[in-house]
């Protein structure tokens, strides 16, 4: 997100959580403040293997409550951010069962986990891994589901019963353009994801 008046649009829907992406090689890079910020969802800037000086002064400047790091940062760069009162949220590129087990070195350092389709480049691909790897997850952190969910995803995802799934990242099928959300499509996933439809 980085259009004030699309940010404001979608807060209204009451997400629980808006990403600010500050990796300068994405085309969604938030190079300025915008003119407004979420009030009541909570900020989450997503890094790429920046290190814990730059990270921590853009989680100042932008009141972020939530850091979400996207690249191959470190269990001891993930100790080094939690003492700044910030929550972790380690994303992990998914094909195989052993990307879900890469997770064990992250027990205790990290708030959430968020598991994404495995891609060549950094950043969204757009497609989904395949869920059921995720029947083998044995950690105790919760995780955040992400990778290529649209609006026809939503009563599929309703259903999965996956104990320790505390979140759904929606991304680019939602968008018109890049960081500028489709508010109908969430508003419609959003409904049928609160059986609100």
């Amino acid at each position: 997100m980085r259009n004030p008046d699309n940010i404001r649009e979608v807060e209204k829907l009451g997400p629980d959580m808006m990403g600010f992406i500050f990796y300068p090689h994405s085309m969604r890079f938030v190079s300025v403040i915008p003119a407004y910020l979420p009030r009541t969802a909570m900020r989450v800037g997503v890094f790429v293997n920046e290190d814990s000086q730059t990270i921590l002064s853009t989680a100042s400047r932008f009141s972020l409550r939530y850091l979400q790091l996207h690249g191959n940062e470190s269990p001891a760069l993930c100790r080094e951010l939690l003492s700044g009162n910030y929550g972790i949220i380690k994303a992990f590129p998914v094909k195989d069962r052993q990307d879900v087990e890469r997770t064990k070195r992250y027990e205790g350092l990290c708030d959430y986990y968020l598991f994404d389709t495995s891609s060549s480049s950094i950043g969204g691909s757009g497609k989904q891994f395949d869920w059921k790897l995720l029947e083998d997850y044995e950690g105790s952190t919760p995780f955040i589901l992400s990778g290529g969910i649209g609006v026809e995803d939503a009563e599929r995802i309703r259903e999965l019963s996956f104990p320790l799934m505390a979140g759904i990242d929606l991304n680019s099928r939602f968008e018109i353009s890049p960081a500028m959300k489709d508010t109908g499509k969430l508003k419609t996933f959003i409904n049928i994801f609160r059986n609100n439809e």
